[in-house]
């Protein structure tokens, strides 16, 4: 079993919002992109999903949980271990770079406004090449990221082939994992994309699906989409802002 979760709001969520509400070119943060953390509801948000992991049979519940390195996600990841009651002493935590969020490089902390005010060229490049491909200075493509997650993808299957794997990142790592598993191309990811942002502490899950042990491994299934049920169960609101920084979509 497979779970991917993009953190609960964070506070350069809230920022960003209203930084686009104010019309700024530039976003107000004081921190670091890796160390925003969550906002009160990211929290509320959190402990809801990590209760309803917690009401899920034992022998279905996660026992490994690998987590992006920033803030925002290791708080996540923390309070739904603590919250899947009892089994939280028996999760494995394991925090791995390769889940990092996408890096925006010089368009860090800008807005809509502020990239197409401070780079314009940057954004008639990216119209032209595509979100997929574009590779902002100093900063990564959908495809650099992905290059990173098949890595990743590689290590799971060979380390924990038969445990119970709960990933907290970030919403183009949700993306672009669920781009390789389910073996899309560039034009179903990007529509996929296009539909909405990836909700706060929604999850988007995967089953093994049985085999004879003499037959050839096969495709994990898809399972649960963007399921935010638990959220609406808890009273907890419903977020879907992109993370920060984002260029406009297409």
């Amino acid at each position: 079993m497979l779970w991917l979760v993009r953190h609960g709001q964070s506070a350069g969520n809230v920022a960003r919002d209203a930084a686009e509400e104010g019309g700024l070119a530039m976003i107000d943060l004081a921190w670091r992109d890796i160390d925003v953390p969550l906002s009160e509801l990211g929290v509320e948000q959190s402990v809801a999903l990590g209760k309803w992991f917690g009401s899920l049979p034992a022998d279905e519940r996660p026992d490994v949980l690998l987590c992006s390195p920033y803030e925002r996600a290791r708080e996540t990841a923390r309070l739904i271990a603590m919250h899947t009651e009892p089994a939280s002493a028996d999760i494995e935590l394991r925090i791995d770079e390769r889940l990092r969020e996408k890096e925006f490089g010089i368009l860090d902390r800008l807005t809509k406004l502020g990239i197409r005010q401070k780079h314009p060229e940057l954004s008639e490049q990216r119209v032209h090449v595509g979100k997929f491909y574009f590779r902002p200075p100093g900063g990564e493509s959908w495809c650099d990221v992905i290059l990173r997650l098949r890595s990743l993808l590689e290590m799971v299957t060979r380390e924990y082939p038969d445990r119970r794997v709960l990933v907290v990142a970030h919403q183009v790592i949700v993306n672009c994992t669920r781009y390789l598993l389910e073996q899309m191309g560039e034009k179903q990811i990007l529509e996929i994309d296009r539909q909405g942002d990836v909700p706060n502490c929604a999850v988007t899950s995967y089953r093994a699906p049985p085999r004879p042990a003499s037959s050839p491994s096969r495709p994990m299934q898809l399972d649960l989409v963007n399921f935010i049920a638990p959220l609406r169960e808890a009273a907890a609101a419903v977020t879907t802002e992109p993370d920060l920084p984002a260029a406009p979509k297409p």
